[in-house]
């Protein structure tokens, strides 16, 4: 599946700050408030942070995924539904004497588990063509063969971006008109190791693609499927904003369901399907905020609209890139409540439970940190199970973006501090317990 909004940098072969480099391979529009920041004066030099030590007892065992030896960046990343595969977006290092890709390729990589490194990808392969660009890659719901992605298929042309956006001359946005949603088959799709953009033999071709969604007028990305792989929930721009729609694949009915003024992104639905969240620009103050809305569906099962909006977030910080976790009452999200030039992600209450007496809505509650470290981390995802989270990070001493992955051992309903700690509550925190 595919979280973000996507804001396509342009220029992957240009020398961007730090957090730009972060922001383009997710899917959602921050760099501008970056930009912003980075102008005034540096921050004074501080100690670096001892991250294993800071995320105790919520994240343990980092480990990163993707290294500048490979990949200029790489980022956006998702796991297939076995937890089997990752795919991710990122620019490939260049041969000898050549210029990196101008544009993000799609990639997919098996998840390999061993001692050390507790992770590690292994048969990386790049399932984009050559020359385009590419963003928002995810897996189908019950097939780990079949990756839809947003692709512009061939060389893309640029365009001006709606909504949240305020450049400078250090950064370029551009949403190609020509960017469409698609689908490939990994069984029958050619198989393109690393270092193969340049010269390989056979090539990822628009017959390997099926569209999926756009026309090529005006650009469509940042889309998820529902878990039984029905509708497909994705973003467009051609009414010149951020609109969500969804697209029954039995029928092939498109359906708009949020059209609020501004640009509204990144949705994916709840693991129960009946529920969606995406962050919105729709204030006009260069923020961006999270929401979660109801889904009305007919009798059939059908998306036929969005009901009751509840806005999680709504203060002065940049927040995007929502994830649900996967049992439905939390979602982790990146902000610059820290810092603009730090990006963290945070847990928080997206519970919705009409069973209960009195109905009980706790949205936008309880916020916690996940990550504390030195570079911006973002683009948070879980596997199937909850106790894996991947989620682009710059961390690492050469603070280029690249993955990284932990077991996620974060207590969802947390321990009071007038209160003993259980010892199903420590198993939680230690990374030995699986009650999630």
């Amino acid at each position: 599946m595919s979280k973000l909004a996507s804001s396509l940098c342009m220029s992957a072969s240009s020398k961007l700050g730090p957090l730009c480099a972060i922001v383009v391979v997710g899917t959602t529009i921050i760099a501008s408030v970056a930009a912003h920041e980075q102008s005034s004066a540096p921050a004074a030099p501080s100690e670096p942070i001892d991250w294993r030590a800071t995320e105790a007892g919520v994240l343990e065992h980092q480990t990163q995924l993707s290294f500048p030896e490979q990949f200029v960046k790489a980022g956006e990343a998702y796991f297939s539904p076995d937890g089997a595969r990752v795919i991710f977006q990122a620019v490939e290092q260049p041969e000898s004497g050549r210029e990196p890709d101008e544009f993000y390729a799609m990639f997919v990589a098996d998840l390999v588990r061993d001692e050390a490194p507790r992770w590690a990808l292994a048969n990386v392969r790049r399932v984009s063509p050559v020359g385009s660009a590419n963003t928002c890659g995810w897996f189908h719901p019950t097939d780990p063969d079949r990756i839809m992605f947003a692709s512009t298929i061939g060389p893309p042309t640029a365009s001006a971006p709606p909504g949240y956006q305020r450049g400078t001359n250090r950064y370029r946005w551009s949403f190609p008109p020509e960017t469409r949603i698609v689908e490939a088959n990994l069984r029958t799709l050619p198989v393109i190791a690393l270092r193969g953009a340049a010269n390989a033999a056979v090539d990822i071709a628009a017959k390997d693609l099926t569209v999926l969604a756009g026309d090529g007028q005006a650009y469509v990305a940042e889309g998820s499927l529902s878990c039984d792989g029905r509708t497909l929930l994705y973003c467009s721009l051609a009414a010149n904003q951020g609109d969500l729609l969804v697209k029954d694949m039995k029928s092939g009915a498109v359906t708009p369901i949020v059209v609020a003024p501004g640009y509204d992104g990144g949705p994916f639905f709840s693991p129960d399907g009946q529920r969606i969240c995406f962050r919105s620009d729709r204030a006009g103050n260069n923020l961006l905020q999270i929401y979660v809305a109801d889904l009305a569906l007919d009798a059939t099962g059908r998306v036929t609209g969005a009901s009751q909006e509840y806005a999680l977030t709504a203060n002065n910080d940049v927040n995007w890139c929502p994830f649900w976790h996967p049992e439905g009452t939390h979602l982790v999200y990146a902000t610059s409540a820290i810092s603009h030039r730090n990006y963290e992600i945070f847990l928080i209450d997206a519970h919705s439970d009409d069973s209960a007496t009195p109905p009980q809505r706790r949205y936008g509650t309880n916020p916690r940190r996940v990550t504390n470290a030195d570079g911006a981390d973002v683009l948070p995802a879980f596997d199937a199970t909850g106790r894996l989270m991947m989620w682009t990070s710059q961390r690492a001493s050469d603070r280029t973006s690249q993955l990284w992955i932990a077991d996620f051992v974060m207590p969802l309903a947390p321990v009071r501090s007038d209160a003993g700690a259980t010892g199903a509550s420590r198993e939680r925190r230690d990374g030995t317990g699986a009650s999630r």
